[in-house]
Formats: C-alpha cells, structure tokens, sequence
C-alpha cells in the first residue's frame, strides 16, 4: 500500500476552481464513507481550508486508488476531469508525507508561517477519526505532522508577526484607503477569520464595527473577547441596512453560496458614494457580478498576495530552518512505516509460537490430572505465556528497530527459514 495525496491549493487553481471543490465539514461524512466504498482506497482524510482542497488517501493500489480518487473529485465538483486535472497535483509516499508536514508548518500557505493551518490540519484529523476515514497509517501521519507543524512554532520564529489571511484583508484596506479608523466597517460571518479581523481593525483605530451573523449567540461570544471595543451585533435579517451605513464590509461566512450579488447590492450603491467588499470565503461569498457596479470595488483571497508578498522576504530565512526539522520528522516517520514490513514476519512468529504453547500445555494439564489442572491452570496459563512474550520481546524490538533495509531483509529471512515462517498476509506493508 503506498500513501497518496491528491488535491489543489492557491498555488495551482484560481477561488473560482477551489470553491466548487470546497468540502464543508457537513459534507465530509458523506465524502469520507464514498471515498472508502471504492475499492483501493482504505484510509480517507479530507482538508478543506479557504486556499486548498486535499485528499489523502492509503491506497491499496496506487495508479487506481489515485484513478478513483481523482474521478471523485471531478463527480463532486461537477468540472470535467479534461478541465480539473491541470489544476491537481499528485504527491505519493515521502513526497505526500513531506507535503502535509510542511503544510501542518504553515509553509506551503499563501501567508508564509500562518498559525491557522495547524488547528485545521488537528481538525481534519479529529473528522477523519470520527467518520472512520483515518486507520493506523493515517492516525500515525497526522499526529507525526501536528508534532512537525508545533516543533517548527516552537524552535524558529517563523510565526513571530506571521500575518493571516484576516490581517493580510485588513492591511489590503489600509493600502487602499487613506484613513481606515474613519470608516464605518460591517463584517459577515462570526468565526475565526472574523474575530482575527476584528483583532486587526481595532489595531489600525476602527471604531465603527458592526457585526452580522446568522447565530446571535456567537456573534455575542466573539464581541466578548472584544469588551473594550463598541461593537455592534445585527441579525442577517438588517444586512441591507447595515451595508447601506458602511463604507467597508468584510464578508467571511461558510455559505455555499453568493450571499451578496449584484441585484442586492445596485440600489445600496446608488444610494452612497463607494463601497469596499473584501470576500476571504471559499466558496465565496461574494458573486462576481458585484465587480461590475463602479460604486463598489471588490477582492477576494486571490487578490491578497501582492499584500502577502511584501511580508513574506523576512521569513524565508525561518522557512529554510524549518525545512531542516522536517527532514527529521519525515525520517522518524519513514523509520515507523518502513517498520510496518515486519509486521508478517512476527506475527506469523507469534502465531506458530503460540500455537506450539497451546499444544504443550493441553499435554502437560492432561498428564497433570483433572482436579490439579483445574486448580492450577490459570496459574500455568499465566506462567506459559510469559514465557513466550520474554522469548519473543528481544526478536521483535531488534527487528523493527532494524533502519537498515538490506539488514532488516535478512534478518526476516533468517526467521522465516529458523522457524519455517510462511507470512500470512502482508497487509500494512508498504
């Protein structure tokens, strides 16, 4: 079986590709159980984020494993496989491993060393375990590049004043506003990416916020972490109102769907004098149609990177310290997976030394006698097993513990012809 991920970022296709392939959270139940129901791939995780969409998958065979799961993505965007596959990239084993630890890092991120990925890398995680996506090989990956993404935070400054997606939307607004403490600014959505904007405004002296969410109980939950700010929080029910008194409106919700459009948005305008729409949503929650109003000038997290790019230059010193970690998380790794090789060889060991204790001992209880063995067999049963587990322990550390492959090959070889092994199933190999 080999590691496998397929998937999009920034890096390789514009939002309006990245959005149909957008898998929200109550979705990937769905997602996960159709991706097991093909027959080579065995463990799913999927990681939906507002700048990628990946797959990673253990396939038991490769070429069709990536066949089926490509064709899934293709069937769940609605975009012809002709049209979607440029946009793909297609990572396997090391690679694969190696791309999701410096994803988990916040590396291959649009804001280099942003602190965001890592909990939605965790997140993925948690969802592949709780829909039954994620087996031995997936649990051990994605712990092995959590532990990767907090060793990086931890031993460089990559994330010392790393900017978010958020504060990078904010500093676009400054760069394009004269004074931004001056407007009246309105965001949709009451989320992370919100409270980080929140953070970011009252840091450049806006004083004019309003919030507006579906649910009041979290729009009240993010103002609480804001007590010495004024803000003010709208039902979904005002938001023309509230976008006809703003000069600024961020939009971050997770709706499918536009949620402002043209035909909303043309009598507000017309009614003021310019509008800023900044929409950090995958799926966007801005329709494209809004860019053709002159009264309104509109971005969306494509737009963000000549912001990212001013700040990126000072952190790629940090970035090639941290790529150095991760060439020993990857080996860790590597050692663990290629320990999975062993696997037959000792459990066939097992199984025939376990086979030849049962055999002695039904010998020796019988010649014991009735009333004896009954008395002390649980006490015999103990002592036997104990016997083989010490007999077995010293074999079985040397030999996964074995790094070198050729070394690791003839020792397996070597146990197989002392005890006659013949390897039941080499399920878990790579």
């Amino acid at each position: 079986m080999n590691i496998a991920v397929v998937g999009l970022s920034h890096k390789t296709a514009p939002v309006e590709i990245r959005e149909k392939l957008s898998v929200p959270d109550d979705s990937k139940e769905k997602a996960i159980a159709q991706l097991r129901s093909y027959p080579h791939l065995e463990e799913v995780a999927i990681l939906s984020t507002c700048n990628r969409l990946e797959i990673y998958v253990i396939a038991k065979e490769t070429e069709n494993g990536v066949r089926e799961l490509t064709q899934f993505l293709s069937e769940w965007s609605q975009i012809p496989l002709s049209e979607l596959r440029h946009h793909l990239f297609i990572l396997l084993h090391q690679d694969a491993v190696m791309h999701l630890m410096r994803v988990s890092s916040g590396l291959d991120s649009l804001v280099l060393g942003e602190g965001q990925i890592l909990s939605q890398v965790k997140h993925t995680h948690k969802l592949a375990q709780e829909y039954d996506g994620a087996g031995p090989i997936l649990n051990r990956l994605f712990k092995q590049a959590l532990s990767a993404g907090k060793r990086v935070r931890t031993e460089t400054s990559i994330g010392t004043g790393a900017v978010s997606i958020s504060s990078a939307a904010v500093e676009l607004a400054h760069l394009k506003i004269t004074d931004v403490s001056a407007c009246r600014v309105a965001i949709v959505g009451a989320g992370k990416m919100s409270r980080l904007l929140v953070q970011h405004l009252l840091s450049k002296g806006a004083g004019q916020i309003t919030i507006l969410n579906r649910t009041p109980r979290r729009a009240q939950e993010l103002a609480g972490q804001f007590k010495e700010a004024e803000l003010t929080l709208c039902d979904m029910s005002e938001l023309e109102p509230v976008l006809a008194n703003s000069d600024l409106v961020f939009t971050c919700t997770s709706s499918t769907e536009p949620i402002l459009n043209r035909t909303m948005l043309e009598p507000i305008v017309n009614r003021c004098t310019a509008m800023m729409i900044i929409d950090i949503a995958v799926p966007r929650n801005v329709h494209a149609n809004v860019s053709e109003l002159s009264a309104i000038q509109a971005y969306n997290v494509d737009h963000l990177e000549a912001v990212v790019a001013q700040n990126q230059e000072s952190r790629r010193q940090m970035a090639m310290e941290a790529e150095v970690l991760l060439e020993e998380e990857l080996e860790a790794f590597d050692v663990w997976w290629r320990s999975l090789e062993t696997v037959p060889t000792i459990s066939s060991l097992r199984a025939k030394i376990e086979t030849i204790r049962e055999q002695e001992l039904e010998k020796a209880l019988s010649r014991l006698g009735t009333e004896f063995a009954d008395k002390h067999q649980e006490v015999i049963e103990a002592l036997t097993r104990g016997i083989v587990n010490k007999i077995l322990h010293d074999p079985m550390v040397q030999l996964r513990a074995q790094q070198d492959i050729e070394a690791r090959q003839r020792a397996m070889q070597s146990l197989q012809l002392l005890f006659n092994l013949t390897p039941a199933s080499k399920q878990g190999t790579p």
